[in-house]
């Protein structure tokens, strides 16, 4: 054998057990890394299936929270929601020219030199306002939608429909365990040096590392949220508010989006 250990070993099994000679190299374990192996992998012929909406949405802006009171005299905590100029269909995207069924929305109008180009071109091209917020809504048929098309509160919602809302936390930066994930505190007493501390996040020998998602000190808020099935308590066309029990993401003036809600067997398919 060759005192070179970079050398590579090769021989043939065929001689050894009477079978044909396989189309590799051996290489041995005490002379380097075994050579790498290029695979070719093929694109998976099955359908990747997108979520769809329940229908068409709405985006709108939060304006706060107040007591509302029923006819029975119950006091429903609601937050209101307001709609500014906007809502206006931007684009229809069908399966024939963009490989889905969805319906672009403008909202909220903002002046021209607000936006750059491009986005002008592809609302003047709708023959829509200049708008700041542009969403797509998924839908499974995006028939009787047509570009500039105004979409109206009172056709879409009413009141005692369920909807989902969705929008952006409140951000508020970096926070301990207590406050981020309701940890209990440590003693203050009896010369306890942990009093808000983390603690132990794991053992030492064994597993020898701090599990992935461990629940710690990091920064908290600030992400996409939605809050679902939330009964629409108060539609006000006059004031062209919207009145939804419960709290919804973000503080006031914030975007939110509302939608359908979501029921299996009802408005979505089980498949």
């Amino acid at each position: 054998m060759s005192t070179t250990m970079s050398s590579t070993i090769s021989f043939s099994v065929g001689t050894l057990f009477n079978k044909p000679k396989p189309n590799f190299t051996l290489r041995s374990s005490f002379l380097g890394p075994p050579p790498k192996l290029h695979l070719k992998t093929t694109p998976s012929s099955s359908k990747f299936t997108m979520s769809v909406e329940a229908g068409i949405g709405l985006m709108a802006t939060k304006l706060g929270m107040m007591s509302f009171f029923e006819s029975d005299g119950k006091v429903v905590p609601v937050t209101v929601v307001g709609f500014k100029e906007g809502n206006i269909v931007t684009q229809v995207k069908t399966q024939a020219t963009d490989g889905y069924d969805a319906v672009q929305v403008g909202y909220r109008r903002v002046r021209d030199r607000k936006l750059t180009k491009p986005e002008m071109g592809h609302l003047e091209k709708a023959g829509a306002i200049p708008m700041r917020h542009l969403q797509e809504f998924r839908l499974q048929s995006v028939e009787g939608f047509e570009a500039n098309q105004k979409l109206v509160l009172e056709e879409l919602f009413k009141e005692g429909d369920l909807v989902d809302v969705s929008g952006t936390t409140i951000g508020k930066g970096f926070q301990g365990g207590i406050k981020r994930h309701h940890f209990k505190r440590g003693l203050m007493t009896h010369g306890s040096k942990s009093h808000r501390a983390l603690g132990s996040i794991g053992a030492g020998t064994t597993p020898g590392r701090v599990y992935k998602g461990k629940k710690m000190p990091g920064r908290m808020g600030g992400t996409k949220r939605k809050i679902r099935k939330l009964k629409i308590v108060k539609i006000d066309k006059e004031l062209n508010v919207v009145m939804i029990k419960g709290a919804l993401p973000g503080k006031p003036g914030n975007l939110l989006r509302i939608t359908p809600a979501k029921i299996v067997g009802v408005n979505i398919p089980k498949n």
